[in-house]
């Protein structure tokens, strides 16, 4: 649902509002889906940025199953990644490793705690993920 309210909030702006949601940037993923083989796009936020990595949190609200954006990009990890002012930004996309997520998960539930009660919600460990520009 969150997508559509997002979707018809940057259509009926004409793209200026729809970007930030709770303090942090909103961007348009693109994966290919692991089955069909055909574009899929999902609006998310991400927690944190460094440099011009960004990381994304596969917490589906804490459901107990990973998100199919998530199983997508595991299968074919080349995105495309749609920001305000950058729209067809062709990414790798990356499990954070044991030691990155040690390092950045107090970062990202320290400026949002929303993703730490979505954690408390599920026994899987929510992965995050790092976009990185493919070029």
């Amino acid at each position: 649902m969150m997508n559509r309210v997002h979707r018809t909030l940057l259509k009926g702006s004409g793209g200026r509002l729809g970007w930030a949601a709770a303090g942090m940037p909103v961007l348009e993923l693109t994966t290919i889906g692991r089955r069909s083989g055909q574009p899929r796009s999902v609006m998310l936020t991400s927690p944190h940025r460094e440099g011009d990595a960004m990381v994304i949190v596969a917490s589906k609200g804490g459901e107990g199953s990973h998100p199919d954006w998530f199983l997508n990009l595991r299968e074919n990890p080349t995105v495309v990644v749609g920001m305000k002012d950058d729209l067809d930004r062709k990414m790798v996309a990356r499990v954070a490793s044991p030691g990155e997520r040690q390092r950045l998960w107090p970062i990202v539930t320290g400026n949002y705690a929303n993703y730490a009660n979505y954690q408390e919600k599920t026994e899987r460990e929510i992965p995050l993920v790092i976009l990185e520009p493919a070029d």
